[in-house]
């Protein structure tokens, strides 16, 4: 059974008490190797005698004996001493001149190299120009491919380049098909290293590309992608097997670049069914496509949500028409907020609140909107004039048997109003079954203090902070009466 990856010490103890490498280590794990490397080196404190112990696995028989062969330079292969799992302490040894010898026998072990790369980047410069001198005589495209996510790993050490840029140089140089395996690597950094160099050095084609943009859950790679297919294509003509993937990928900046591209195919008529998409970077790219076609969006959103039936109307389409329209469009947005779509009633909200028009009376009835969404939005636009809103109005929407969101809405809106008020819809909530109502207005009380605007020795702060006094001390409960003009 192989260690767990991080249990590096325990592992190199098994090394040394003669297990084999693959039983112990996950070779095909780079975190396995980098684990050995730091756990081979972990030495114990002895408090009995106030200084540091050698590792645990160095004070094992075979640990000192291999220690002592490498030291004094002996002959021992003849005897099996120095195996592929007990050379591989050896490489990973705190004394640079066991790692230097062990480097020397190295290369007459490929299980090994995985070792050396790590040595690549060694503080000590005999050590590490040894092993650079060596992975550059064992490293082929092969062998680059299966060691890649360890010199990636290595790569971003001090001193650690080195080896990415031998590998880099290898896989250049090799067959068109040699990266094919890195390409559905599970590191994600290993993926983006292997598009990027297939990218410069041209082994996909634009189709290609552009299904791995439509198809790779990486957004990194998608955009990569994405934008290598159309930079690849010929210019002025785009096929399709390049823009359908683009235009039908999940990722909004994969679609927006497939949109944008529709003008360069001289297909600028298709970005119109792209103006209600649900993201707003794809619904800005058609925009410029379709009036860089001689069409006009606003019109286009204008009529759409003119009719409140229509069955191409959509949230993004409400929203394309706030984005691109101005205040003339919001008589429209209001008629859309009694849609029975409740996303599109969200959506004429957040369309007026784009348009900065605010009528604090329509708004406020929706705060007993059904939706949540539509509520939320509502609540957004309230915010700057809330202290126009009813105190009283509001703290009956404080009532348990209102809507959970209508409630956290009324007490958002009526934390903006004067202390006094805040501090009554506060109170009113410390005991609230509701456990996140309950905890926002309890830390609200407890952060509260008279402001100017209520007067010295109100009576009804002091009873308030009655009702609340379990949430304060003593001492902190009389100072805040006594900055109230109360007595304790």
């Amino acid at each position: 059974m192989r260690e767990n990856i991080w249990d590096g010490p325990a592992a190199a103890v098994r090394l040394a008490e003669g297990a084999s490498l693959g039983e112990t280590v996950d070779t095909a794990d780079p975190s396995a190797w980098i684990a050995l490397d730091a756990g081979a080196r972990e030495r114990g404190w002895a408090y009995g005698e106030a200084s540091w112990q050698p590792s645990a696995w160095e004070r094992t028989e075979g640990g000192r004996a291999l220690s002592d062969a490498l030291q004094g330079g002996q002959d021992t292969a003849a005897d099996g001493l120095l195996t592929e799992a007990r050379l591989a302490l050896g490489l990973c040894h705190r004394n640079g001149r066991i790692r230097a010898a062990a480097l020397a026998r190295a290369a007459a072990c490929p299980g090994l190299l995985p070792l050396v790369v790590v040595r690549c980047s060694d503080w000590a410069p005999p050590v590490r120009e040894e092993a650079r001198r060596l992975l550059t005589e064992l490293l082929d495209a092969e062998s680059a491919v299966r060691l890649l996510p360890l010199i990636l790993r290595i790569g971003r050490r001090g001193r650690g380049d080195f080896a990415t840029d031998l590998a880099t140089g290898v896989l250049r140089a090799a067959p068109r098909g040699t990266l094919v395996p890195l390409y559905a690597d599970a590191d994600r950094t290993v993926r983006r290293y292997a598009y990027r160099l297939a990218v410069e050095e041209g082994h996909l084609s634009p189709a290609e590309l552009a299904g791995v943009a439509a198809r790779d859950d990486d957004t990194v790679l998608q955009r990569l992608c994405a934008e290598a297919a159309l930079a690849a294509s010929a210019e002025g003509h785009v096929d399709d097997d390049v823009l359908e993937p683009l235009l039908g990928a999940r990722n909004p900046q994969v679609r927006s670049a497939g949109v944008t591209a529709l003008r360069r195919a001289g297909r600028g008529e298709r970005a119109v069914g792209y103006l209600g998409d649900r993201a707003g970077v794809v619904r800005a790219c058609a925009r410029y496509v379709v009036r860089q076609s001689g069409g006009d969006p606003v019109e286009w959103y204008r009529r759409r949500c003119a009719d409140a039936g229509d069955p191409a109307l959509s949230a993004g389409v409400v929203s394309g028409l706030a984005e691109c329209g101005d205040r003339s469009d919001a008589e429209a947005l209001w008629a859309l907020t009694a849609h029975p779509d409740p996303v599109i009633r969200s959506r004429a909200v957040g369309g007026l609140r784009l348009l900065d028009v605010l009528d604090v009376r329509r708004l406020r009835e929706l705060l007993d909107d059904p939706a949540p969404g539509v509520v939320r939005e509502a609540t957004s636009a309230l915010l700057p004039s809330a202290r126009l809103l009813d105190a009283g109005w509001l703290l009956e929407r404080l009532a348990v048997e209102r809507a959970r969101e209508t409630r956290v809405s009324a007490f958002r809106l009526l934390g903006a109003h004067d202390g006094l008020v805040r501090l009554r819809a506060a109170v009113a909530l410390v005991d609230d079954p509701d456990g996140g109502l309950r905890h926002r207005a309890r830390q609200s009380v407890q952060r509260w203090h008279p402001t100017a605007d209520v007067p010295a020795g109100v009576a009804e702060v002091g009873e308030l902070l009655g009702r609340a006094r379990h949430l304060f001390g003593d001492h902190v409960l009389k100072r805040l009466l006594w900055e109230a003009g109360l007595r304790a």
